[in-house]
Parts: structure tokens; C-alpha cells; sequence
């Protein structure tokens, strides 16, 4: 039977015994943190049973990859880099399935395409469509665990791959396809904190968080989960838990939570490494927009906090975030457009970071913006742009005063109590 993974994918109940676990990189990233894996997964009582294990790339692999193909082509064509990066994962598959083998646990490695996993076309962020999981339910009825390479699938006869982060859509995907109510996400961390650890000390982990907070969190630069596989677990009702590969703490759910069970502010996100790119004298009609952002969004560069200032004589400036990572495309794709979207000029601002507080309530709470905005200044920290939704305010600013803007919110909203 085939199962959708995405919008139109239907969840299966009767499955309830598999479990659908994911191991990033960090917590594969050597021989030695491998092995630590394959002991967890023998040692678990009853764990060898229906038990699919989806694996990211060792350690900062697709890192050195992207460095090894922009040596060699200053733009490598898209299909022959997935190609490349998806090996990554292959590695990662095999080496953990011959541990277990040696520790007694009959086990098979699956590329993402021969665990069914089959994708549109769109090489490096491409969308999950369907699951076809046949294979992988022969393997478990043959008692085999089975250790499914993540972040890709297959589009017709194309490996492709699902953009950072994406072994963790690959295991929650996989968690639907195969009636898992829970999915496992093993990394570096012990859970979801109420901000980035490394940028706040002071952060504490969260024992649950609602699906609509962290998909915020996700979006506005939290690295825990991509933001896909939130989605589907939220749409699909699969409770994730987030915990740490090597320890033994309860981690965080995320799930479906009462409104009751809410506090205001539950975290701060912070995401460093963006640009702003404001075209001056936009012609202000309808349709300027979308010959701007059209461009962008065919070469699958992420746009955030767009803001349009109308201007005089019928001339309007707009300006936009995008990842410092695709500053040099993104600045080639507007100019090439200029004339024809008739704008003046562009100009570009790079160093620049997000921050932002989520939190059920935000939006019908005109204090929190004062407050978040008071804070801001009091620190000495100029905002340059400002986007909300319902449950997020966003401040781009500084990146040299990103640590402080964290620092100083989470203090401001009591995030350090339990």
C-alpha cells in the first residue's frame, strides 16, 4: 500500500509496535559515537522488534561535502551535488548497520529510495509526496532492524535530496507511513530549551511544547528540528520526542497541547547569518512583488520579513531577509531583474540576526511587544525590521548584539524559572 507523506497522507493505527527512531550527525559522528548507538538500540528491551532507525551523515560530512564540490565548481549543478551529499547518509546507514551486526542484532541498511521514500523533483529542498514502505515491512517481518538513510528519496530515477535538516522529516514521513504514533529524534542536546543553550546559559529544557510553538521556534532559526517534519507531526498527530543520543533523560515532547496548559512566552529563537536587500523606487502596482520574489523562489532562496514603505510619486522602496548563505545568488537574481521590475537601485546589508519570542497570545497582548521592544532598547540594540504572526514577534538587528538581545529577552520574560 501506498502512503503519502505529504498533505493527503493518512496515518495508520494498527502498527502501534514499530518505532521510528532518527540519530543526527553529532551523535554519529565518529567509529566510537556509532558503536555508543548500536550498544543503545541491543540493549533495549524488546527494541530489535519493528524498530526503523533513520541516520543523518557523520558529523559535519555534508558540511565537508559542499566545501568539496565548490572546490572543484563554483556552482555545482544541483543534481550531481545531491548525488554527492546523499552518500553521506549512505555511509552513515552502513557503518551502524555492521556495528549492530556485530553486536548480534540482525539488522539492513536502506537508501532512501529503496525504503520507498519518493519526492517531487526540486534537487536540494525537495518535498516528500509518497511513501511506498513494502520493503521495509518485509525487512521488520523477517525480525531485522532496519536503518534507513535520511535527508533523501527518489524522484522518478533522481536522487534527491530534502534540504538541511531533513533526516528528520525522512523519520517522522517514515513514523506516518508505518503507523508509528511517536517518533524518536536522538541528538546532541536533551530537548527543546527555552532558548539556543550556547547563545543563553541560562536556558532550561521544556518537558513538552505544543506543535504550533515549535514550528515557530523551527522557522525563526531553532536548529533542534526542521521545520517539515514539525508539520507532519503536527498534522498527522505523531507525538516527537526530541532527546539525547547518549543519556538517559527524558528529553521533549512535542504535541498537542491545551490551551489551558499554555504559558505566554515558551522560548526564543535566534538565527544568525542574514542580509537585507532593499530595492529603492519600486514602481508601487500590482504584480511588482511577484516579478521580485518569483526569481528567488524558483532557485529556492528562503525569504523572510518583507516590508514595502510607499514612497512619493507613485515609487515605493521594499526590503527582505535572506540567509547570508544566499546573499551572492539572491543579489545576482534581483539585478538581473531590475529593469524589468523598474526599481532604482539595490542595496545590501549583510551581519545582520533574528530574534524573536513565541508564545501562545502574543498577538492579542499589546505588552509584549512593548515589553520586548522596551528591553531591546534599553540594551542599547537598534531594530531594523519587524515581523509578526500570532504566536511571534520578530526583531532583525545587529549579529554582534545577538547574544545580548537573547540574553537580555529571556531575563525579561522569566524564561529561567521552572
Amino acid at each position: 500500500m501506498t502512503q503519502s507523506a505529504g498533505d493527503a497522507v493518512t496515518s495508520r493505527a494498527d502498527e502501534g509496535a514499530i518505532l521510528v527512531s532518527k540519530f543526527g550527525g553529532s551523535s554519529l559522528a565518529s567509529s566510537e559515537h556509532i558503536g555508543a548507538v548500536a550498544d543503545r538500540i541491543a540493549s533495549e528491551p524488546g527494541g530489535r522488534a519493528g524498530r526503523v532507525v533513520v541516520v543523518s551523515a557523520m558529523g559535519d560530512t555534508t558540511d565537508e561535502l559542499l566545501a568539496l564540490a565548490r572546490r572543484v565548481a563554483r556552482r555545482p549543478d544541483p543534481r550531481e551535488l545531491d548525488l554527492l551529499l546523499a552518500t553521506g547518509e549512505h555511509i552513515s546507514a552502513a557503518l551502524l548497520v555492521m556495528a549492530l551486526e556485530e553486536r548480534g542484532v540482525d539488522a539492513t541498511a536502506l537508501t532512501g529510495g529503496q525504503a520507498g521514500i519518493q519526492t517531487d523533483g526540486r534537487h536540494g529542498w525537495a518535498r516528500i509526496t509518497s511513501i511506498e514502505p513494502e520493503r521495509i515491512r518485509r525487512e521488520l517481518a523477517e525480525g531485522r532492524v532496519v536503518v534507513v538513510a535520511g535527508f533523501q528519496g527518489t524522484a522518478g530515477e533522481e536522487i534527491v535530496t530534502l534540504g538541511r535538516g531533513g533526516s528528520d522529516t525522512s523519520a517522522v514521513a517514515l513514523a506516518i507511513a508505518l503507523g508509528a504514533p511517536r517518533c524518536e529524534i536522538f541528538t546532541d542536546v536533551d530537548g527543546v530549551h527555552t532558548a539556543d543553550p550556547r547563545v543563553v546559559p541560562e536556558a532550561r529544557r521544556l518537558d513538552e511544547i505544543g506543535y504550533e510553538e515549535m514550528l515557530e521556534l523551527a522557522h525563526q532559526g531553532a536548529k533542534v528540528l526542521q521545520v517539515r517534519s514539525v508539520e507532519l507531526g503536527w498534522l498527522h498527530d505523531v507525538e516527537i520526542a526530541v532527546r539525547q543520543a547518549h543519556g538517559e533523560g527524558p528529553g521533549t515532547v512535542i504535541r498537542r497541547i491545551g490551551m489551558e496548559a499554555r504559558q505566554k512566552v515558551r522560548g526564543i529563537a535566534t538565527d544568525d547569518g542574514m542580509a537585507k536587500l532593499t530595492l529603492l523606487g519600486l514602481p508601487d502596482r500590482p504584480g511588482v512583488a511577484g516579478q521580485v520574489f518569483e526569481p528567488l523562489a524558483e532557485a529556492g532562496i528562503t525569504v523572510d520579513g518583507v516590508i514595502q514603505n510607499i514612497g512619493h510619486d507613485g515609487l515605493a522602496d521594499l526590503s527582505f531577509i535572506v540567509p547570508e548563505t544566499d546573499l551572492e545568488r539572491a543579489t545576482e537574481l534581483v539585478r538581473e531583474h531590475l529593469p524589468e521590475i523598474g526599481a532604482r537601485d539595490l542595496t545590501i546589508r549583510g551581519g545582520l540576526a533574528k530574534v524573536s519570542i513565541v508564545g501562545t497570545g502574543i498577538a492579542n497582548a499589546p505588552s509584549y511587544p512593548a515589553r520586548m521592544f522596551s528591553v531591546l532598547g534599553e540594551a542599547g540594540i537598534n531594530i531594523e525590521m519587524i515581523s509578526t504572526s500570532e504566536i511571534r514577534i520578530t526583531c532583525v538587528i545587529a549579529s554582534a548584539q545577538l547574544a545580548t538581545a537573547a540574553r537580555a529577552l529571556h531575563r525579561a520574560f522569566e524564561l529561567e524559572a521552572a
